[in-house]
């Protein structure tokens, strides 16, 4: 399948659904594409999960929209 634009470097899984980060996903790794500043005051071994939490969002786009 080709890229698809404004899919933010994420794919399509074969149904078609695009494909979720894993709420085990480290801050450090979310920063590598949202860069530096991404849960600025938040370590960096702390998963997805954690910091949805604590910031009150139920996924990382809900968390993207508040910041």
């Amino acid at each position: 399948m080709t890229k698809q634009p404004g899919l933010d470097g994420r794919h399509r899984d074969v149904d078609g659904k695009i494909r979720a980060k894993s709420s085990n996903t480290r801050v450090e790794t979310l920063r590598e594409t949202y860069g530096e500043t991404f849960a600025k005051g938040h370590r960096s071994d702390m998963k997805l999960e954690t910091l949805l939490k604590r910031e009150g969002a139920d996924s990382l786009t809900d968390y993207l929209r508040k910041r």
